[in-house]
Formats: C-alpha cells, structure tokens, sequence
C-alpha cells in the first residue's frame, strides 16, 4: 500500500503543479475545484473557512482554530463542515518542491442527496461534532482525486464525469472517519442546524451588540445550549466568534480601503477604541497601524 500512494502522490503532485503554474488559488474549470500552490512559507492568515476539503499533494500546512492546532500535509486531509474563523499557515515549501493542494468546496445539500442514494446510516451522534477534523488520506480517496485533475486535460469530458468523480469523492468521505460530522450537516440535524443559524446572523450582524439571548432566539435554542453545542462545533463561544468576524473585517478595511484604526474599529462595532486597539492586538499579534504597516510592507516585497 506504502508504494501506491508513493506513485499516486507524485502523478497528484504532478497534475497539480501543471495546472497552477504561480502561487495563488486557480479555479479551474471543474465547478468547486480549486488549486493552491505556494512556493515559500507564508505568514498566519486569518480568515473564515467554509465548508471544504482540502488534500495535499507537497509540502505542509497548519491551520489553528481555538487553541486547538492541525498540522497537515501529504498523509491527512482537511475537512471543513461548517463556517470557522481560522488561522491557517504554510510551513513547509520551496521554489523547488512548494506547498501544493486540491480544495474541493462542500455542498451539503449534494451530500445529502448521496446519503439518500446510497441508502447509508442517517443516524447522528448525540453530541455534535467539531467543524474542523483530520483524517488519512485512503488510495481510494487518492485516486478519486487524481481523476478529478485529469479531466483538467479533457475538457470536453468534464460537463458529464467531474459530477461522476466528485461524487465518488464525496462518497469515500461519507463512508470514512468524516462520515460523522458530514452526515450532520447532511441531514440537517437541528442542534447543527441552530449552530449554522447563529453563524449566519453572526456573520451578517456581527457589528452590532452581542446578545446571546437574541442569537438563541435566532436558532431556536436555549443560550446554555446553543453556547455549549457552538463551542464543541466551532472551538471558541459564539462571543469569540464575533469577535474574530469582527477584526478580521476591520483588517480587511484598513488594508484594502485605507481606513484608518478609529473608522475601522467604529464601522465593525466597537464603541472603545481603547477595547479594540487590545483585541486586536492579541490577535494580530501588534496593534493595528504597526500591523497594516507590516502587511504593506510584505505586499510591497
């Protein structure tokens, strides 16, 4: 089995490396598929993750939700079930041998569908799963994928066999040591089905004051609940959560349109500048104008 994947693996690096051929995220033409390569380590980025797989062909990445830390590269693929502010790092890559990987965005209504086509278990377990796991990468999840990126070089094939493919890749997932928490988000369960409720109204309100009460109203359940099922999915209190929406998208506004710390801090909700100036810094690692500077400067190089 060890030299299988080895001859998979490299045909996987392979296909990826001719279909990216400069750092970035590429779409492709098969719809959900992207393709990540980075020549160097990066720095921490933050950002909200949605509901992905994630498979590496080269090099290694981590990402940190919480406190809680995943390191991943050719042996364990990422899956994503749910909207997570995450802080995601490439540690491993070179100019010669860079970090390279196969992202797959997640339907759960497509995941649903399979379930029912398949007839397989619609049981859920009694306590919701994290949002974030690691699991090995199987020879058959492998070669799924790598036929995936072959019909990259077929085009014609690709309307009629990528719905084929990802099917089957969806399938070795439900079947795998993801089933548990796709098979929540699949059918709906309500606790998840609250928790996502409470992340929507939280990534679209997140500038106004935080109510837990009002957020359990928003999905229909008790703040005891919702706070200890959103812990268990997400690794932070739905309080944390808004916090991260919060200066996440004050960092995009004074990097992207030039605002200052004060505007910024006001226009994502916060009433001290003060308060800010603090949370940010414990999660940026440096108060907001140092921070800025520092992101510019690394643009600029």
């Amino acid at each position: 089995m060890e030299q299988t994947i080895t001859k998979q693996q490299l045909e996987f690096a392979a296909l990826i490396a001719q279909n990216s051929k400069t750092d970035g995220i590429h779409a492709t033409a098969i719809e959900r598929l992207f393709l990540i390569r980075c020549s160097q380590p990066t720095a921490p980025l933050h950002a909200l993750h949605e509901p992905t797989l994630c498979i590496v062909a080269q090099g290694k990445k981590q990402v940190m939700l919480g406190e809680n830390l995943y390191v991943y590269g050719q042996d364990r693929c990422l899956v994503v079930s749910i909207d997570l502010p995450v802080v995601g790092q490439v540690i491993e890559a070179t100019p010669t041998v860079p970090y390279l990987c196969l992202r797959l965005d997640l339907d759960p209504g497509e995941l649903g569908t399979l379930m029912m086509e398949a007839k397989l278990d619609t049981t859920v377990n009694q306590q919701p799963e994290p949002g974030l796991s690691l699991s090995p990468v199987t020879p058959q999840l492998l070669d799924a994928a790598i036929r995936l990126l072959r019909l990259l070089e077929t085009p014609e094939d690709i309307a009629i066999l990528a719905p084929l493919v990802v099917k089957e890749i969806l399938y070795r997932l439900l079947s795998g040591e993801q089933s548990g928490r796709l098979r929540q988000i699949a059918l709906a369960d309500k606790r998840l089905q609250g928790i996502g409720k409470a992340i929507n109204w939280l990534k679209w309100n997140y500038e106004k004051p935080f109510r837990i009460e009002a957020i359990a109203r928003e999905a229909c359940m008790s703040p005891s609940s919702l706070h200890h099922h959103f812990k268990s999915v997400t690794a932070m209190s739905p309080l944390q959560y808004q916090k991260q929406l919060r200066l996440q998208q004050a960092r995009r506004l004074m990097l992207g349109e030039g605002m200052d710390a004060a505007t910024a801090s006001h226009h994502v909700g916060y009433e001290s500048p003060s308060q800010f100036s603090r949370e940010y810094s414990r999660l940026f690692g440096a108060p907001p104008l140092r921070d800025i500077a520092r992101l510019k400067s690394s643009q600029e190089t």
